[in-house]
């Protein structure tokens, strides 16, 4: 135990020492941290974090039930409900697909195993950035970044079908489907707004906290640092160091499916009372999917 303490103080001091060493580009790296979460983290997240949380607590999670049952049992063996999160983080990108199963499990529509396996796929990133920085902004081509959205989501429902099917808990599902939970009642408006609103503001403040920090721990880094190593800390940084071509599209794709230590810290503030143990496994899974579909991708596109 003093030996793993001393591993994980180690890199801590080395982050201190950095700050000490470059102050300047730690400062520099804090205010593009803060601009980064006022021009896009919060416009983009703070409000669907509000519509997911009042859809949840008004009732409207449970016609998802009745809609996906037929596609997410044969797919990910998996009740309908277990849609809200997928298609949460397939739209509102990091970690808006994690917070929407943390808020079903804490509403008691989904048991706390069900939330764990839906974070093993369903936080992805969503199609604003994919297109619009990633595709048309650092790869130069609107053409890529649709592709590169298509590969992230097919990495993300092909791991979820691998891990429902090899996890133990989820070839147990194969035999009998989950126990059929009770709705809640849905409560009224005037009560489910202000949850939602302070509920929404505080996730997003936290997250906020991680970008401005995992921004100064790249700030001071050795810019020598190749892309795929910065994407595997803070993924906005290791696509920005990517440049146009086969081989930034295809290091683009498994940056995105890993979602780097930022989008893990993230998630892991507004995952509640889940554990992360699926979403490690998950991330990794995805990105190996996602390389491996670029690759055969870039063959086409950049021929």
């Amino acid at each position: 135990m003093k030996m793993k303490r001393r591993i994980l103080i180690l890199p801590v001091l080395l982050f201190a020492l950095a700050l000490l060493r470059f102050p300047q580009e730690a400062a520099q790296a804090v205010r593009e941290g803060l601009l980064l979460c006022f021009e896009t983290v919060v416009p983009s997240l703070f409000p669907f974090f509000v519509v997911v949380s009042l859809l949840i607590q008004l009732g409207a999670a449970g016609a998802l039930q009745r809609l996906f049952a037929p596609f997410m049992g044969p797919l990910f063996h998996l009740r309908g409900l277990c849609a809200a999160p997928l298609i949460a983080g397939l739209v509102g990108g990091y970690p808006a697909g994690a917070r929407t199963a943390a808020e079903l499990v804490r509403s008691g529509q989904l048991s706390q195993e069900e939330g764990e396996r839906c974070l093993g796929f369903v936080n992805n990133c969503g199609p604003a950035f994919i297109l619009s920085y990633v595709g048309a902004g650092i790869l130069h081509s609107s053409r890529a970044g649709v592709w590169l959205y298509l590969i992230h989501v097919l990495s993300a429902l092909l791991t979820g079908m691998l891990l429902c099917r090899l996890l133990p808990e989820g070839r147990r599902s194969r035999a009998s489907a989950p126990p059929s939970r009770a709705e809640p009642q849905p409560v009224s408006l005037s009560a489910a707004l202000p949850t939602a609103v302070t509920g929404s503001l505080t996730s997003v403040l936290n997250i906020c906290g991680f970008v401005v920090l995992f921004r100064t721990v790249v700030g001071v880094i050795p810019a020598a640092l190749p892309a795929a190593a910065l994407g595997a800390v803070e993924m906005v940084s290791g696509v920005a160091a990517l440049s146009p071509g086969p081989a930034g599209f295809i290091a683009a794709a498994a940056i995105l499916g890993w979602g780097g230590l930022s989008v893990h810290c993230q998630t892991a503030t507004v995952a509640g009372p889940l554990r992360l143990r699926y979403h490690w496994l998950g991330k990794g899974v995805q990105a190996l999917l996602s390389l491996a579909l670029a690759a055969g991708a870039a063959q086409f596109l950049f021929p």
